[in-house]
Order: structure tokens, then C-alpha cells, then sequence
């Protein structure tokens, strides 16, 4: 067994050409968000995982072997459901209030500018479809949000991600803003709403 201790998150200073002869290993949600486990690469060699606790293994992330050897991670495709705004008779805004229940929920949630990823769990489904949202089943990728779960993971993971996730964490930011300008745009209704129902 090849014992793996460390993770560059995204390949970070790793020449693109190095990391892509690396052998790769595929790996769903269930086994990147933990930091200790077992799995078989590409080249059919056994890797026992053992990282700082409460480190998320991201697709894109490569693992270092005790020998120095690479493994590129990629994140396989398993069955989500896929979150969309009926475009006939909803808005973006429905996805945003949609995302803020299930956060309130403490589902894990992948946030895209135009639909939700999130496991499959009938009930929510049931809930998202009574907010006349579209929820799909699909096979694929499934890389929630960082957020409030590295939080609850513990220090070790925001600090070992920190400088690697640097440029990301810039670019959500920049995401953040847009989304509050379509919060604001719906404000109105959402207030309107409230009133209503109160």
C-alpha cells in the first residue's frame, strides 16, 4: 500500500505536464470529504489516504505519495439531483430563495449561476418541486460548496487550503456580489411576500 500524507490543492506549483502523466484516482463526494481512506489508482496501485483532518479532497486536487509519486483526483460521477428555475414561470431569484433553504438545512449544495446540485433525497425534492422549481436526477461531478462546512471541519482545513484557494476565493467574492445584486433586483417581492403573508 502507497501511504499518501499530502494534498496540493488544484495541483498549486505543479507544472500542468507533471500532473497530467500523474496516475489518477476517481473518488465521489462520499469518500473526498474525508480526510482517512483507502482507494486504488489508475495503475491499479493501493493508496491508504491520511490527511489533516477535515481536509475535502476536491477534483483537480493531486495526492502526494510517501515515494513522491503524484495522483491526480477526479471527481466521479454519481447521482445528484439537479436544481433549475422554470423558465416560463419563475426567476433566478427562485434558485437563490431555493439555496437558502436548504443551506438553513445544512444540505450540501453545489451553487451554479443557473441550477443546484445536491444528493438525492426525495423529501427536498418534494420541497423544491413545491417551490416550482425543476429537479432533475443526473450521474455527475458533485463538488459542494467549501464555505460553512470547512468552518465545521475545523481550523486545519481553511488553513490548509487558505493560500492554494487564495484565487478562488477572490473569484467566489466577485460571484457573491452578482448574486446580492439579484437578491436586491427580487427584494421587493420577497418583502411584498412576507408582508402578504404576515
Amino acid at each position: 500500500m502507497l501511504t499518501v500524507n499530502k494534498l496540493l490543492a488544484q495541483g498549486h506549483g505543479l507544472a500542468p505536464a507533471l500532473v497530467k502523466r500523474a496516475a489518477a484516482v476517481e473518488l465521489d463526494w462520499d469518500v473526498r470529504q474525508k480526510s482517512r481512506f483507502d482507494a486504488t489508482d489508475s495503475q491499479g496501485r493501493t493508496l491508504g489516504v491520511f490527511l489533516p483532518r477535515g481536509t475535502a479532497v476536491r477534483g483537480g486536487d493531486v495526492l502526494v505519495a510517501e515515494d513522491g509519486s503524484l495522483i491526480r483526483v477526479v471527481a466521479a460521477p454519481q447521482p445528484v439531483l439537479v436544481v433549475t428555475h422554470c423558465t416560463q414561470h419563475g426567476t433566478p431569484f427562485d434558485l437563490l430563495r431555493a439555496a437558502y433553504h436548504l443551506g438553513n438545512r445544512h444540505v450540501q449544495l453545489e451553487l451554479k449561476p443557473d441550477h443546484l446540485k445536491l444528493e438525492p433525497d426525495h423529501v427536498l425534492a418534494d420541497m423544491l418541486r413545491q417551490m416550482h422549481l425543476i429537479v432533475n436526477p443526473a450521474s455527475a461531478a458533485f463538488e459542494p460548496e467549501g464555505g460553512a462546512y470547512a468552518a465545521g471541519g475545523g481550523h486545519g482545513h481553511h488553513g490548509h487550503d487558505h493560500p492554494d484557494h487564495g484565487g478562488h476565493g477572490d473569484h467566489d467574492h466577485g460571484h457573491e456580489g452578482h448574486d446580492h445584486g439579484h437578491a436586491g433586483h427580487a427584494g421587493h417581492d420577497h418583502h411584498g411576500h412576507h408582508g402578504h403573508d404576515h
